[in-house]
């Protein structure tokens, strides 16, 4: 895809969630800010992965060709993206809830694919990185909307717990070691390089905080009803 089309296609890109999110604001005037943000940000990653998946030229080998130059479908993942991102960080200045860990991992996301973009290289390993990064984000925000809607502390919440922290461990700690190491070992720009290495960093972090979480609430599970089976033990008596 050319400079221009790819421009257009972020603009309209922007405007598009922004109306999405309105939308939703509409459609839902009791729920909060953060709950209508959610649901674009599951729209995203559905589409995300879905563009991501369909750039890939050979499933034998998802990061192939390393070092190559970005086809159309790549440039267009990657842009979708990129809108997505841009929306989303304007957001953070709106939420009453601001977040600065959030609001520099979109920027450095955003100086990452606009790297990507402008070398009109390395689209595999962007693309695969899209893919990573975006599998698990619906099961994320699932717990959040869960909780909203009333259900938090339940099975349901546990179970949505679980299996974020499940595809999040897979694909981050099982792919995201492995195209990390590719995209070292390639001859890929410094920039490309430095953003693979700072995405392993953060996600094996964030391993560390999801792997606590859920031992956490684990354990404040079968507390629980340790507790509740030995009060009923204790009424039969």
């Amino acid at each position: 895809m050319e400079g221009h089309g790819l421009t257009s296609l972020v603009v309209l890109g922007v405007i598009s969630w922004t109306t999405a999110f309105l939308f939703i604001r509409k459609m839902c005037p009791k729920r909060s800010f953060g709950f209508c943000n959610r649901l674009v940000s599951t729209i995203h990653a559905t589409i995300a992965v879905t563009l991501a998946s369909l750039s890939v030229e050979d499933w034998r080998c998802p990061v192939c060709p390393l070092a190559a130059q970005s086809s159309p479908q790549q440039m267009k993942a990657l842009a979708v993206s990129l809108s997505y991102l841009i929306y989303d960080l304007i957001c953070c200045l709106f939420d009453k809830q601001f977040s600065l860990d959030n609001f520099f991992h979109h920027l450095v996301s955003i100086i990452g694919i606009v790297a990507g973009l402008a070398y009109q290289r390395c689209g595999s390993e962007m693309a695969a990185a899209l893919w990573i990064t975006e599998v698990s984000s619906p099961f994320l925000h699932l717990r959040e909307i869960l909780k909203e809607l009333g259900y938090k502390d339940t099975d349901l919440n546990l179970a949505a717990d679980i299996s974020f922290a499940a595809i999040f461990s897979v694909a981050r700690m099982g792919g995201g070691p492995y195209l990390a190491y590719v995209t070292l070992s390639a001859h890929n720009p410094f920039i490309i390089k430095g953003m693979a290495v700072g995405l392993q960093l953060v996600s094996t972090f964030w391993f560390y905080k999801i792997a606590r979480m859920v031992m956490y609430k684990l354990t404040k599970r079968t507390t629980s009803a340790t507790k509740e089976a030995d009060i009923n033990h204790k009424r039969e008596y």
